[in-house]
């Protein structure tokens, strides 16, 4: 296991998980993470929330939400989940500073990436 899924691992993602759907092909995931850190739907639930445009938000926040559970980040899909509930059920109350908690889990990705 190279050091950058042992990372992942220690910070709490379902780095093994991930390995199945991606059939363990390390390099394919390292891609995807890259692509992950790139996702205009982290800058779009953002811009929603601000606006508290609720259904963009929700719609930006859903879509990562598929996408952190698929690449098996769990902390940050800990983070989104909190922040896709309150806008399913129509409230975007105190949602900025747990969308400023999934910037900084986003920010220690890309470290974790930059590191490897």
């Amino acid at each position: 296991m190279s050091t950058l899924l042992e990372e992942l691992k220690s910070w709490g993602c379902d780095v093994d998980g991930a390995m199945e759907r991606f059939i363990n092909d390390e390099d394919l995931y390292r891609m995807c993470l890259g692509s992950v850190m790139e996702d205009k739907n982290f800058d779009g639930l953002l811009d929603a929330l601000q606006q508290h445009d609720i259904k963009m938000a929700f719609e930006h926040a859903h879509t990562l939400k598929g996408v952190l559970a698929n690449m098996g980040l769990t902390p940050m899909y800990d983070i989104i989940v909190r922040i896709v509930e309150p806008l399913r059920a129509g409230s975007d109350e105190n949602l900025l500073g747990v969308c400023d908690e999934l910037m900084q889990s986003k920010r220690k990705l890309g470290s974790l990436l930059e590191a490897a």
